[in-house]
């Protein structure tokens, strides 16, 4: 239990990558845990779709990019994307789909992997383009974009955490 508490307190998001791809089973445990993640009412909404081809992942980033008004890789050279959706119709699909993407990064930190939210799904999937690219792709639904996990062997090492603010907890007794 007390590995669970330190992967939690020291996990970072990382920002440089080697292009070494994950392996199978990492990926797989990382990805068992993103499917166990708590959903409300248990409904279990939310789709990952795991990209680790390269054309793809470019198609991906420079979308993303031309969102954000850059023309800068997001996706800092991960060689893994893992795109988080979440059913349009559930009114928890974000809070469901946010639940996801922290077991994922925190799988990864517990493996030994950098990972890190990348934002701008919800943008990207809205457009006729993302629609477009999940079709593609073979992903049914109607889904809205929660977030990107990034996954890879960081070449940045982790930082220490910042200190901690003030005024975080307030206790009713």
């Amino acid at each position: 239990m007390k590995e669970t508490i330190t992967d939690l307190m020291e996990r970072r998001s990382s920002r440089s990558y080697s292009g070494r791809q994950i392996s199978d089973a990492d990926l797989e445990t990382i990805l068992k845990a993103g499917e166990y993640a708590p959903s409300a009412m248990g409904k279990q909404s939310s789709v990952m779709v795991v990209l680790q081809n390269k054309d793809a992942i470019k198609e991906l980033s420079q979308m993303n990019a031309r969102i954000m008004g850059s023309s800068s890789d997001p996706f800092y050279g991960a060689p893994t994307v893992i795109v988080v959706l979440g059913d349009r119709n559930n009114a928890n699909a974000v809070p469901d789909g946010s639940l996801v993407m922290g077991n994922l990064m925190n799988a990864a930190q517990a493996l030994g992997l950098g990972s890190c939210w990348i934002n701008r799904a919800y943008e990207e999937f809205e457009s006729e383009e993302g629609k477009a690219l999940l079709k593609k792709w073979g992903v049914p639904g109607d889904l809205i974009g929660i977030g990107h996990c990034i996954l890879g062997y960081p070449l940045d090492l982790p930082k220490k955490a910042a200190p901690r603010k003030e005024g975080w907890v307030y206790r009713v007794r």
